[in-house]
């Protein structure tokens, strides 16, 4: 067994899709799933012609908009290989979401536009991906349009996040006269083929240096000569500097057209590190083959309108994983038996029966579980580290419409603060039944208001509180303290947290400065 399984992990990569918004995560989601020849054809939120809505943005707000607003996972095979692929949200406002997806992968691919490179998201999120050691594989996208040159691309990395690119294909042709790349492992010229609306896989042919040169002239010449100015100053490949975050290979593409995109996989399956032994609250690293543990990384409704039914999606962290096995979850220390867990690709489910360390499972009718709830079998109990609630920047008192549906409104919203989509406060001043929406961004409360009425049919009205400034309360004895002053308000969450709001940091200084003892502490902001 014990063979079984570290063989099985072995053959695992689990890593998410992460950038700025409109750098393509979708797009290049599908088509890494088109080259691992699991979809027929792809497509593009507005596409034409034979392409289609995205696989895994299947929310409605999602197709309307054309963007990511909630992580999706797609599990699939390529070769011997088994990938764990999660697309992430790219709006900040859904960075909490990304926050918590990164804490499940081995690894990240990040997306960068050719015309507009490194973004404030970006930024935000090779930090996190830094902060947590994930190796990282940077794929430079939309070649095929007008953009940046790849040496002021590369000087990007280097100089604004320290991040040392190290070029495996470098392309051939201006930004927005994409011929191909060159291999920098092989000093061939990959060049391709449209294909119609770039729905089906780009037909690939390999060029010798010599036919290169008659084949592209300038254009491969430069690309020679630009590629060995970048490695000579310190980006050759080096594998354990990229194990260790410290840098990052580059590939040239585009997604929309699906080129270079079989060249990021086959690297994703040789370079990215397959699961490692994670450590729980205790410090302690769990061994692969220890026992089946898991952690949840996310919660999800409404993924099948007919059913309308809870999945929990799982990080598989060590042992081998049986359906229909009990486990303990660590939060509560009652059994949860899996008898419905599903593999998921975008929102079309099967049934699985075995999973590994790496893999994602998703277990239906999980209403018992939670963000951070740690599963374990056998003993002695594990917990894995939870993840931490951001600091909300947005407020607004939540109040169902019609009065009536106050029943499928408490229900609703306590759907919506288990799958991590709203922080809910409240307090005995406001009520129950008036609770307050707080939000790392404004989207987050089109999102909820949005799936109250299309999921339990309760339209709602959002008021906007005037707060911007929150901190943790460590004393509630204090609370009066504040509300005394009239200059703040005290709420609690769900996780126990008492939350200090106030209008700005000077209401907040003020009242700091006349109460000299009050126990206040920094939230998490963001993904600084």
């Amino acid at each position: 067994m014990t063979t079984d399984i570290l063989d099985e992990s072995r053959r695992r990569r689990t890593f998410a899709v992460i950038s700025h918004p409109d750098a393509g995560k979708s797009t290049l989601t599908e088509a890494l799933a088109l080259h691992a020849k699991v979809l027929s054809s792809a497509g593009a939120v507005h596409g034409k012609g034979e392409r289609r809505g995205v696989t895994s943005d299947w929310l409605e707000m999602e197709r309307a908009r054309g963007i990511s607003i909630t992580s999706a996972a797609l599990q699939f095979s390529f070769g011997d290989t088994v990938i764990n692929l999660l697309d992430t949200p790219g709006h900040a406002d859904f960075s909490e979401d990304t926050y918590r997806v990164l804490s499940a992968v081995d690894s990240a691919v990040m997306l960068l536009d050719a015309a507009k490179g490194l973004e404030p998201q970006t930024l935000k999120l090779f930090d996190v991906c830094r902060y947590r050691g994930i190796p990282v594989i940077t794929f430079i996208n939309k070649w095929d349009r007008p953009g940046l040159s790849p040496l002021e691309l590369c000087e990007e990395l280097s100089e604004r996040i320290n991040l040392r690119p190290m070029p495996l294909t470098w392309p051939v042709g201006i930004a927005g006269d994409f011929k191909g790349v060159l291999d920098l492992r092989t000093d061939q010229m990959v060049r391709y083929q449209r294909t119609a609306g770039g729905a089906t896989a780009a037909p690939e042919e390999f060029l010798d240096a010599a036919t290169a040169a008659e084949a592209a002239g300038e254009d491969w010449q430069r690309a020679l000569e630009e590629s060995e100015l970048q490695v000579s100053d310190g980006g050759e490949f080096k594998l354990d500097q990229f194990l260790d975050a410290s840098a990052t290979p580059v590939v040239f593409g585009a997604a929309m057209l699906n080129f270079g995109v079989k060249h990021l996989l086959d690297l994703l399956v040789e370079l990215a590190p397959g699961p490692v032994p994670r450590v729980d609250v205790q410090e302690r690293e769990r061994p692969i083959e220890a026992p089946f543990s898991a952690f949840v990384f996310k919660v999800q409704t409404g993924m099948d309108r007919a059913h309308r039914d809870q999945v929990a999606f799982a990080r598989v962290c060590s042992g081998r994983f049986d359906r229909g096995m009990t486990v303990t979850n660590a939060t509560t220390g009652r059994p949860f038996a899996t008898k419905y867990v599903q593999q998921v690709f975008g929102q079309q489910r099967s049934t699985v029966d075995i999973a590994y360390p790496g893999d994602v499972i998703g277990l239906v009718n999980a209403t018992a579980l939670r963000v951070g709830d740690t599963l374990y079998e056998g003993k002695p109990p594990v917990k894995f580290p939870g993840l931490p609630s951001f600091a909300p920047a947005h407020f607004a008192v939540a109040r169902p419409k019609d009065l009536g549906r106050a029943k499928q409104f408490r229900k609703g919203v306590d759907q919506l603060e288990s799958e991590g989509v709203i922080q809910v406060l409240r307090s005995d001043r406001r009520g129950d039944g008036t609770p307050v929406f707080a939000a790392v961004g404004p989207m987050q409360f089109e999102v909820a208001s949005h799936r109250l009425d299309g999921e339990f049919g309760v339209a709602v009205d959002l008021q906007n509180l005037p707060y911007r400034t929150v901190r943790r309360l460590r004393d509630p004895a204090q609370r009066n303290v504040i509300e005394a002053s009239r200059r703040g308000e005290v709420l609690t969450r769900t996780d126990g947290a008492d939350l200090a709001l106030f209008t700005d940091e000077v209401a907040l200084g003020t009242v700091l400065r006349q109460h000299d003892g009050l126990a206040l502490e920094h939230l998490v902001a963001g993904t600084d």
